[in-house]
């Protein structure tokens, strides 16, 4: 059953990285306050949050005070337990449920899901072992790609085979889990769909991004995509069916491929915000974490619109001071900086949104700022 949550009452958040920060900000502009549980004292989201539960994640206890102290329980990432995320179902108001984590968590049944819901994916194989994959290997081709089933993420947990030659290299990945091999689709394009929907069934999609990656971490998000509006509407109309499929209720990221013809394949979901949705704080009339507190609390979704075409920059370790040292240059930067204490190379810091009416020019002005060397 789907209850509204009011503002004055408190969102329960499991995690307290960057994405529970920016949820937490959104919720607290509309009223609502925040409990955290996460290991660290001082996390991004627990700078920000009314109540700090610092605990592991499948710590009973805590699960069980943050079920006293919220109204409503949320998670900002998907690598949470499973098991106690069910248990804190029995006890507390957790509308995405927990099976959306069990789904996602897993490749295999990731991909199960995204095929009973009537949507394209790469053709792929599930091998148990590396004896499986072996034996399986000729019926997918080369090239093709290794990846493990649970974990992994920012390029991770995966190995490209060219060749035959190659398979040996994939061995190593079957000790953390089952792998599934995919066959490589000769993309053009990488494009993801934020998909936001209710208990109601209210479904809401942000505009297509295109991402750019840069050593298997997403270096810029373009909206719009530039991509034809045929298949920026059959990426939206995929990432619904999706969320159908799957009853949601939150937030899914949708990652897709856009093939030469246009058309497109499902690569992977996110059930929460997502990087790539990170410039609707500013280019659009709702963001993807007000929109997220929504959708948790049962109001009504609001459409939405993208007032300009903008350009999302991560900030890693190494761009921190180069950037910290150039924000007087580029008054029409957005900077968002999560309270991280230690830059890290690769680490994800923070991001820069640009609005803006000259997509290549402002694609060109970042090139050259020298913050993001090639």
């Amino acid at each position: 059953m789907t209850k509204v949550i009011y503002p004055g009452q408190t969102i329960g958040i499991i995690g307290g990285g960057q994405l529970g920060r920016m949820m937490a900000v959104a919720a607290k502009e509309a009223g609502f306050k925040i409990a955290v549980l996460e290991p660290s004292m001082d996390s991004p989201c627990g700078q920000v949050a009314d109540i700090r539960i610092v605990a592991q994640y499948d710590d009973e206890t805590a699960l069980e005070e943050l079920a006293e102290v919220s109204d409503v329980i949320t998670y900002e990432f998907e690598n949470i337990d499973y098991e106690g995320l069910k248990r804190l179902t029995e006890m507390a108001y957790v509308p995405q449920g927990a099976e959306l984590v069990r789904i996602t968590q897993n490749r295999v049944t990731e991909k199960a899901a995204i095929v009973e819901a009537g949507c394209p994916v790469a053709p792929y194989i599930v091998a148990e072992t590396y004896e499986e994959l072996v034996a399986q290997v000729e019926a997918i081709g080369f090239p093709c790609i290794v990846k493990t089933a649970r974990g992994g993420y920012d390029g991770k947990g995966q190995q490209l085979l060219k060749s035959k030659e190659d398979v040996p290299l994939a061995k190593e990945l079957f000790e953390h889990s089952v792998c599934i091999a995919e066959g490589f689709v000769p993309f053009v394009k990488e494009v993801s769909v934020i998909v936001q929907r209710n208990g109601h069934g209210e479904t809401c999609c942000l505009p297509v991004g295109e991402n750019i990656h840069v050593h298997h971490i997403l270096h810029e998000t373009i909206v719009p995509a530039r991509i034809d509006e045929a298949t920026a509407l059959q990426a939206e109309r995929e990432a619904a069916k999706i969320a159908d499929h799957l009853q949601l209720v939150g937030t899914l990221a949708v990652e897709m491929f856009v093939l030469e013809d246009g058309s497109i394949i499902i690569n992977e979901l996110a059930p929460r915000p997502h990087n790539s949705g990170h410039y609707s704080i500013e280019a659009c009339n709702v963001s993807q974490f007000a929109q997220h507190i929504r959708a948790v609390c049962g109001w009504p979704l609001r459409k939405p619109k993208l007032w300009a075409p903008s350009i999302m920059v991560n900030v890693l370790g190494q761009h921190v001071v180069p950037l910290t040292n150039s924000i007087s240059k580029y008054p029409d930067w957005s900077v968002h900086l999560y309270g991280k204490a230690e830059a890290k190379v690769n680490r994800k810091m923070g991001h820069v949104t640009i609005m803006t009416d000259d997509l290549e020019a402002t694609l060109t002005q970042i090139k050259d700022s020298g913050i993001w060397p090639e």
